[in-house]
């Protein structure tokens, strides 16, 4: 075997390998290669992946972040837009404790499409009326 062909063999990775590169299961690289978001060749059995088409879907993958809905990013912090996630992360919290204030009204929320969008003085007026009543209740 010649250095060519042992650098060429370096540049692919198995379905395991680009899991493991990826962070997911098998099973979502195997579902990103039949969604066609994934390139990668079958040689009798096995699915070999090129490190580069593996570069450019980690650069492509989808992410909550990027969702957009009637062309404008649903989670646009720079306007004040934020998902569940996101607001649980701000204020230190389970997201289900979100989902639970915004279920009940105690945090204002809109529906846009599939997702949930909170905006800054919404969160401005829970963080204010809510979370620091709790933490100086606590406090005495």
């Amino acid at each position: 075997m010649s250095n060519d062909n042992k650098l060429d063999e370096k540049k692919v990775v198995s379905i395991t390998e680009a899991a493991k590169l990826n962070k997911v299961t098998r099973q979502a690289i195997y579902v990103a290669i039949k969604l066609n978001k994934l390139k990668a060749t079958k040689e009798t059995t096995r699915w070999t992946i090129s490190m580069d088409d593996l570069e450019d879907y980690r650069r492509q993958k989808y992410s909550r972040s990027k969702s957009v809905f009637n062309g404008e990013l649903l989670f646009d912090n720079n306007k004040g837009y934020y998902s569940v996630n996101q607001v649980a992360r701000i204020l230190s919290v389970p997201a289900q404790k979100i989902y639970y204030a915004t279920r009940i009204g105690v945090l204002k929320a809109q529906r846009r499409g599939a997702a949930w969008v909170i905006q800054g003085n919404d969160l401005k007026e829970y963080q204010e009326k809510f979370v620091q009543k709790k933490s100086r209740r606590q406090a005495s």
